[in-house]
């Protein structure tokens, strides 16, 4: 039982990345508002691109940092620390990063420019990390099926 439980955090992983893409294109969409043609501005409203943003990046938040905290228990579990690499090291800024594009939501809703500029950069960062995360974690997988 212990060593599946390993394989809980890479499994929920790879939905979050699932779901952090579709954010993303959700969150594109929604920046499009700004500079489309009136047609496309009406079916993007109707679509509720904003919205659906905003209540998809809620949930995102969640499983990233239940997927950052089930890590982090599963790597205290196999090795007896909880920071035992770069992998988890780089899975707590990443925790910390998508709280502070959330942390961004008041002053976005708003209209700030340096809030949507950061909320940006911060996401762009984020999805950089986070494709760097998946051959560690790769390894990490491969060496718990060798029993290391």
């Amino acid at each position: 039982m212990p060593k599946l439980i390993s394989f809980v955090h890479p499994t929920l992983m790879w939905g979050v990345l699932g779901l952090y893409l579709y954010t993303a294109y959700l969150g594109w969409q929604s920046g499009r508002l700004r500079f489309v043609n009136a047609e496309t501005r009406k079916e993007l409203v109707r679509n509720k691109v904003g919205l659906k943003h905003y209540q998809v990046s809620s949930v995102l938040l969640g499983l990233l940092v239940l997927g950052g905290a089930l890590g982090f228990a599963v790597t205290y579990i196999n090795v007896g620390t909880v920071f035992n690499g770069t992998h988890g090291k780089i899975g707590m800024l990443m925790m910390v990063l998508i709280a502070l594009a959330a942390s961004l939501a008041p002053f976005l809703q708003r209209g700030a420019v340096w809030a949507r500029i950061s909320h940006i950069s911060i996401g762009v960062v984020l999805l950089m990390l986070y494709l760097w995360q998946i051959p560690t974690g790769g390894q990490i997988v491969q060496a718990i099926l060798k029993g290391g």
